[in-house]
């Protein structure tokens, strides 16, 4: 299917991740994932997608709707993580334990939400509670530390060093570097439906592996607005602060997913070219170049979710 074949860029916004041998792409209406196999097949699952505003109008809201996506895309992300993963195994296992994974698809659900909850303490140990234990830590030893917007920016650069610590470590597996290469196959071909070409791995092929609406990027939007919105709350005792920085996610996450929103389209022009650019020089780790095999694997992912999101749209259409 040609990007120009039934929609326009402006009327659909795609978007995905890298899993395990794999792409998974996003529409409004509905996802798919690729993945891979050790044949050289394609495994494919695509689903519906609810809009969470359809639920519940408020969700639709600016900032509000940022927390929501957020969360929806990280339950999201898990499940076709975890079904790449299922691939990975019935290959790994020469297909013998196929008929169990297929059985427990339907029961994934707890499995996934267990999953996001223990990423959720991770991270929050990891980039807000030792961040804060540590800046607490250098007041006893810095007067400086004591005034709160210096507490506050310590507090942050600490954080954005453990993230980009991480983000470090993790690009020296060998099993990360391929999935960075799936990563940069989805925001190739994610270029190439933006510039409404036709989505072929030639085309694909010459776009770049940066993207101003990428995860990376988000995540650093992330860190650097946390540092102004914690400095706005001033609590002195540290389990106040630190609890009072769990409570500040959903509007810390909302307020970065409307300033990427923003900066995004405009991306090349002025002031916008500045603030995408410390996002774009992160994806430098978490892309790599792909081979032409991932690029087939991200367009047949793409072509599959506008596939499903085009009958979706055709079903609401007829039935109003």
């Amino acid at each position: 299917m040609a990007a120009k074949s039934k929609s326009s860029p402006e009327d659909i916004l795609v978007g995905g991740q890298a899993v395990i041998e794999g792409v998974m792409m996003r529409t409004p209406h509905a996802y798919a994932v690729a993945v891979r196999r050790r044949d050289g097949s394609i495994e494919v699952r695509k689903e519906y997608v609810r809009r969470l505003s359809d639920i519940w109008k408020p969700i639709a809201w600016p900032v509000i709707r940022g927390f929501a996506v957020m969360c929806q895309s990280l339950y999201l992300g898990l499940r076709t993580l975890n079904f790449s993963f299922t691939v990975a195994s019935m290959d790994a296992d020469g297909g013998e334990n196929a008929k169990k994974a297929e059985a427990k698809k339907g029961g994934e659900v707890l499995p996934v939400i267990i999953s996001m909850g223990s990423a959720a303490v991770v991270a929050v140990l990891l980039f807000i509670l030792a961040p804060l234990w540590i800046t607490t830590w250098l007041k006893g030893y810095f007067a400086v530390v004591h005034n709160w917007v210096v507490f506050n920016l310590v507090d942050g650069l600490i954080r954005v060093v453990f993230f980009l610590a991480y983000i470090l470590l993790i690009s020296r597996m060998e099993d990360i570097r391929r999935v960075f290469q799936y990563h940069g196959a989805e925001h190739k071909v994610v270029h190439t439906w933006e510039a409404r070409e036709e989505l072929t791995v030639d085309n694909a092929r010459r776009k770049t592996t940066l993207h101003p609406r990428c995860g990376t990027s988000f995540l650093l939007f992330v860190m650097v607005v946390s540092i102004i919105v914690f400095s706005l709350v001033k609590l002195q005792a540290f389990w106040a602060i630190f609890l009072s920085r769990v409570v500040l996610i959903p509007l810390i996450s909302g307020l970065s997913y409307e300033l990427i929103r923003l900066s995004a389209p405009r991306c090349q022009r002025g002031f916008f070219r500045f603030v995408v650019m410390p996002g774009l020089a992160l994806q430098k780790i978490t892309t790599k170049e792909p081979s032409d095999d991932q690029l087939a694997v991200a367009i047949h992912a793409l072509k599959e979710a506008l596939e499903l999101d085009s009958a979706k749209v055709r079903e609401e259409q007829a039935a109003a």
